[in-house]
């Protein structure tokens, strides 16, 4: 039963469970299998756990045979990005000054993945420390592309995003700081969902930016990602950034009458300077939501370059504080770019890291009133530019690599600064083979918003069958 079981989404997996047509060791065979196969290509997997694995497989099937299965995703073999603790597992954050760090605690998305009886079998690649949109990592090898392994994934969630897409595991969580769920969601052809800051605790993981952290599920289908963020989202007391907003059952709401919405497509900024034939698919893509009732208005956005220009500079601060220890004692441990990443935030200015800050709320609230006031959620490009080598990331000249790696998330770092959700999905190929995607960007908590239209989507388009063929 186990051939081909690792190419179903995660919704049909759960299903298949629960109609008993196959088992959890045989998903988790399924899935090891998969992921063996595929990570000499890919180098997606820091490490695949499958003794533990499948002996935790097969105490959720016995579980289920007793009647106590833990929810829709009991049994569902699952890797996460290699950021989160397990308390007595390797977590190294991408580094090599964590290279043998051994989780003290559980992270809260480790405790929520036990509770709905999933199957942890494999940690993922990443950027190191979660630094860099590229996806490349010195210390551990980069993470190749599935569609084209001379190309990057996008970071820094960049093992999840090749896992994904690949059929090597039914989904994973990521963390979000500038575009780091979405860029390789959007570089890799899956759905990736960036949460409302405080919609899901951060507890137990690797830090970059406490201001900008988000953590949010990537997954082939905006339906699969509707699943996993019912587990992760929710108040935690370990984490007093979380908020107390209920949770609606974003499953559920994937199923309910998709009333007459304004999507709003910016007139300014998002479009600026886009690749041509990144621009035919998102333009395609917009005109498929049209057709499924959505009205288009134009909106013009406030000045998107002074948040995102706000937004790096507290994002470098937190990091450099994050980081000042080691960047003291062991600044040979840190690849040159994230070393130069992290210490560009010792020279930002107390005054205008705190500055910043105090002009969120009021920066958030001008964004709403302006952007949202004839729109129900904004339209815009994940990626403007078409998906790059790895040669273009890695080699050349240092500006050239800049302004690459600037292209990567002009679209979605400003994003974070706000605290909006947002949820990156494939939308077709560029001239180069690669995907192209778009984001849906919605007010604070309207991730189930976001997932109703992606899904609504990807019902009336067939961009997230396609897989790649690597072997």
């Amino acid at each position: 039963m186990s051939t081909g079981l690792h190419e179903l989404t995660l919704a049909a997996a759960s299903a298949g469970l629960s109609a008993k047509q196959f088992s959890s060791v045989e998903l988790t065979r399924a899935c090891i299998a998969r992921a063996e196969a595929v990570n000499p290509t890919l180098n997606c997997f820091l490490g695949i756990e499958a003794d533990a694995a499948l002996a935790a497989a097969r105490r959720a099937d016995d579980m289920r045979a007793k009647g106590e299965a833990r929810g829709p995703l009991h049994g569902i073999p699952l890797a996460h990005k290699d950021m989160f603790y397990r308390k007595g597992k390797l977590c190294t954050g991408g580094s090599k000054i964590r290279g043998d760090f051994i989780a003290p605690v559980d992270s809260d998305l480790a405790k929520r993945m036990e509770a709905a009886g999933t199957i942890w079998f494999g940690r993922l690649n990443m950027s190191e420390f979660a630094a860099s949109p590229v996806g490349n990592n010195v210390h551990y090898g980069p993470t190749r592309n599935p569609w084209n392994p001379q190309c990057i994934t996008g970071g820094s969630s960049s093992g999840s995003g090749a896992a994904v897409a690949a059929r090597a595991t039914f989904g994973s969580i990521g963390s979000d700081t500038g575009g780091s769920v979405r860029v390789p969601a959007a570089a890799c052809g899956v759905v990736g969902l960036k949460t409302t800051y405080g919609r899901v605790s951060r507890y137990g993981a690797v830090p970059r930016s406490w201001s900008l952290d988000t953590v949010g599920p990537l997954a082939r289908t905006a339906e699969d990602c509707a699943l996993l963020a019912a587990v992760i989202a929710g108040r935690d007391p370990a984490d007093p950034t979380t908020s107390d907003v209920p949770v609606p059952d974003y499953h559920a709401a994937l199923g309910t009458r998709l009333k007459p919405l304004r999507i709003g497509v910016p007139s300014n900024f998002f479009f600026d300077g886009i690749d041509p034939s990144v621009r035919t698919q998102v333009d395609a893509a917009l005109k498929a939501l049209v057709d499924i009732g959505l009205k288009p208005v134009d909106v013009e956005v406030p000045d998107i370059q002074r948040i995102f220009a706000i937004s790096d500079a507290v994002g470098k601060s937190e990091a450099a504080a994050v980081h000042e220890r080691w960047m003291r004692e062991r600044p040979g441990d840190y690849s040159l770019f994230v070393h130069s990443r992290t210490e560009a935030g010792f020279h930002i200015p107390a005054t205008a890291y705190l500055a910043g800050l105090s002009l969120r709320g009021r920066i958030l609230a001008d964004f709403m009133r302006r952007s949202f006031a004839q729109a129900d959620v904004l339209f815009a490009p994940v990626l403007s530019g078409q998906v790059p080598t790895l040669a273009e990331t890695e080699a050349g000249n240092v500006a050239d690599v800049q302004r690459v790696i600037f292209s990567l998330t002009r679209c979605t770092r400003p994003i974070n600064f706000l605290g909006l959700p947002s949820l990156s999905v494939p939308c077709g190929f560029t001239s180069n083979g690669l995907p192209a995607a778009f984001q849906l960007i919605g007010r604070p908590y309207a991730e189930a918003t976001l997932l109703r239209l992606g899904h609504a989507y990807q019902q009336a388009t067939d961009w997230h069958l396609r897989a790649p063929a690597v072997a």
